[in-house]
């Protein structure tokens, strides 16, 4: 609590003791109770309205999986260097995004649809 032990939480509040004095330190002692619980009631309104206003699907976010903190390039890069994914290789790769990009365009893919001596013809790239 802001870099402060035990014993010199205690030295404080005994200095403060002695500064305010036995007859003013009861009504000083209430305010900041009161300033607490003002405070506690404040922070427990906001959490509510945060709450109203996000609604119901925001109850069941695990936020800690958000946190900044937790990732590690290098616990990333592992993973990713350990993942036991397939690889199809550069061939099959290729074709199969060229197939893709074909059906986005509506284009046909060389060879797929062209006559046998003629270069396919997209109309859209010209």
């Amino acid at each position: 609590m802001f870099g402060i032990n035990g014993w010199e939480l205690v030295i404080i509040l005994v200095v403060a003791m002695l500064v305010i004095g036995p007859e003013r330190l009861p009504v000083y002692a209430e305010q900041l109770g009161s300033l607490v619980r003002r405070g506690r009631d404040l922070l427990q309104n906001a959490k509510a309205r945060v709450d109203d206003e996000l609604g119901p699907e925001f109850n069941d976010v695990d936020w800690s999986k958000l946190d900044p903190r937790q990732y590690d390039p290098r616990k990333i890069v592992r993973d990713a260097l350990l993942d036991d994914t397939p690889y199809a290789g550069p061939a099959a790769a290729g074709s199969a995004a060229a197939a893709r990009a074909a059906e986005r365009n509506g284009t046909v893919p060389a060879g797929a649809g062209a006559e046998p001596g003629k270069a396919p013809y997209d109309d859209e790239a010209t």
